[in-house]
């Protein structure tokens, strides 16, 4: 197989697909740190875990693109991600208050300066499921700088929490609590068996991060 289809794919799929994420109302961070008391009781605090359906990490979204935050919260609000408590969360929302949030995020890992790495090369195995997969083509260089701020830094990001994203991906009606509806992300992840997955997960999440757990000084 041509090993440039994946990075095509890719393209043609990012930029087919970015306006329906796009980020239409502008955020305004400081509106955003007023909002966020919802949030710091997962998100700000180092090692918090989820304990249902699965325990794992929650998510790091300091640094994160704004515009991926706020589309990932309008999925949650329009149930095609399917956690209860950010569903919850979500569907008391607006979507300036989606904005907001996502705009003090974005700025809130700004607050540590991380250097920037190249990323460790894979092994032969990992580095053949990247390619299978064609990750780098949505995620872009070192899994940080994706091909649109629609799109998810994932580099550092916690491996288990990246795998059982992933497993949402591969089966999106598996239950009431944990799949995810997005048929780019569903069809690639249906490619792997939950091992490969793992494996995935577990390169890429031990990778340099842009991604932080910023406490709230109440947590320090």
């Amino acid at each position: 197989m041509n090993k440039a289809l994946p990075t095509i794919f890719g393209l043609m799929v990012a930029f087919a697909t970015a306006s329906g994420y796009a980020q239409e109302v502008k955020g305004d961070a400081a509106a955003g740190a007023q909002k966020n008391a919802m949030c710091i009781g997962c998100h700000n605090i180092v090692g918090y875990k989820s304990s249902f359906p699965e325990v794992y990490k929650v998510p790091m979204i300091s640094g994160q693109n704004a515009a991926y935050i706020d589309a990932a919260l309008q999925e949650y609000k329009k149930g095609a991600r399917k956690f209860p408590t950010m569903r919850s969360i979500a569907d008391s929302l607006t979507d300036q208050d989606m904005a907001n949030l996502a705009a003090y995020y974005a700025a809130d890992g700004k607050k540590i300066e991380v250097a920037e790495k190249p990323a460790k090369a894979p092994d032969e195995v990992v580095s053949l499921l990247l390619q299978k997969g064609g990750c780098v083509s949505c995620h872009g260089e070192n899994f940080s700088k994706p091909i649109n701020d629609a799109y998810p830094k994932i580099a550092g990001q916690h491996a288990d929490y990246l795998y059982v994203t992933l497993k949402a991906y591969k089966n999106p009606k598996e239950g009431p609590y944990s799949g995810r509806a997005n048929p780019i992300m569903g069809g690639i992840a249906a490619q792997f068996t939950n091992q490969e997955l793992r494996q995935l997960a577990n390169y890429i999440g031990a990778l340099d991060s842009q991604l932080q757990v910023v406490p709230e000084s109440r947590f320090r």
